[in-house]
């Protein structure tokens, strides 16, 4: 008997403030990937499917984005500045200043 199946794996790669598409407040964002992976005796062998998305702290809407968008939204995040519809709000950080003090 050969057992077989898939296994879902999600990574939270950066927490941003974004406007919300759905209820419209600015607010904070999980970047979110999630990566299917083939199974066999319960062993991940190989990923089969990658998706990435932006969910909403606010009111949970979950918006499905592309892999070149999750980039940008990355490296956005890393350069700390405040991000308003995926765009820089013009707002950047300080030397030594905390991300969230403004």
């Amino acid at each position: 008997m050969i057992i077989f199946g898939t296994k879902g794996y999600i990574h939270q790669l950066a927490i941003l403030t974004l406007v919300c598409g759905h209820c419209g407040n600015p607010s904070a964002h999980t970047l979110r990937k999630r990566v299917s992976k083939f199974t066999l005796f319960f062993v991940p062998l190989f990923p089969f499917s990658t998706k990435y998305a932006t969910q909403c702290t606010f009111c949970g809407a979950e918006q499905q984005i592309t892999a070149e968008q999750a980039e940008q939204l990355q490296l956005q995040a890393g350069g700390g500045q405040g991000l308003q519809g995926g765009q820089p709000t013009g707002h950047a950080q300080q030397p030594g200043q905390h991300p969230y003090q403004r």
